[in-house]
């Protein structure tokens, strides 16, 4: 499976000189494709577009990428749309052009294996020793500079370690390296502020409307590591795992999936079950 387009064309190369290349300047969305439809389409162009709103950068027209989204996705069953948007070339250094001309890469993915006990029983994770830096202006949208993420995922190569927890330069959680948090103590859902730092996930939102709905009461809050021993259930989320319980963070166990994840855990695969645009 492969399937590239820039800019509407096939293809797989782009300037040198483009600033995401050189800078990094840019954003991206990491998509499920189910039945040859993308998931949470419209959820992923509000991210995106807010993303484009905070960079300056010109938002391409949602129908567009729907219409190459949909060009690469049919046909597959099960595959991973990601979508990355750069501000183009120019500018002299840091300085972003006056007139930019944004270009879009569209690529296709294999859905990656994971094994079913993840799903089941909870997958194991560690606390990383890097730290995310604080930066309300690119908090929350999902840019392309992900260094902090890369060097956390650096730090282990167990493959029985699915996940790495990460905390702010303050010592605050704030999300896994490539997944948003979930805390439940004592019946109460807790997921960390993320108005410093982190990505706002699309299962993240999914996740608090479900909870909404239930009734499940919840807190959008500041964490620190100790809260990790006072909750009695975790959990991990993003747009192509959906729901991971966590059974263990270092050396400490939890339940997987406890009462609460477990609700939330079918309301999202029920979610997912309904394909939409």
């Amino acid at each position: 499976m492969s399937g590239i387009l820039v800019n509407g064309l096939p293809g797989e190369s782009v300037p040198a000189t483009d600033r995401a290349i050189q800078y990094g300047d840019g954003l991206f969305e990491t998509i499920a494709v189910r039945r040859g439809r993308p998931e949470l389409w419209s959820a992923h162009m509000a991210r995106l577009r807010k993303g484009c709103e905070r960079l300056g950068i010109g938002m391409p027209d949602p129908a567009v990428l729907l219409r190459e989204a949909l060009q690469l996705a049919r046909g597959q069953e099960r595959a991973v749309l990601k979508i990355i948007l750069s501000r183009g070339s120019g500018g002299r250094g840091y300085r972003p052009p006056d007139t930019p001309s944004p270009l879009r890469i569209l690529s296709l993915h294999p859905w990656p294996e994971w094994p079913r006990e993840f799903w089941l029983k909870g997958v194991a994770t560690r606390i990383c020793a890097t730290r995310l830096g604080r930066n309300g202006q690119l908090a929350g949208i999902k840019h392309l500079n992900r260094l902090e993420q890369v060097l956390a995922r650096a730090e282990w190569r167990e493959p029985a370690i699915a996940e790495g927890l990460m905390l702010d330069s303050e010592g605050m959680l704030v999300e896994g390296t490539m997944s948003n948090l979930f805390l439940v103590r004592d019946g109460v859902l807790q997921t960390p502020d993320l108005s410093r730092c982190g990505v706002a996930g699309i299962m993240r939102e999914v996740v608090l409307e479900a909870a909404g709905r239930r009734g499940i009461p919840y807190e959008i809050t500041s964490l620190r590591r100790k809260d990790l021993e006072l909750a009695q259930e975790l959990f991990l989320t993003n747009s192509i795992i959906g729901l991971w319980p966590v059974r263990r963070v270092g050396r400490r166990d939890y339940a997987a999936p406890g009462s609460v994840t477990s609700l939330l855990q079918k309301d999202v695969e029920d979610t997912r079950s309904r394909v939409s645009t």
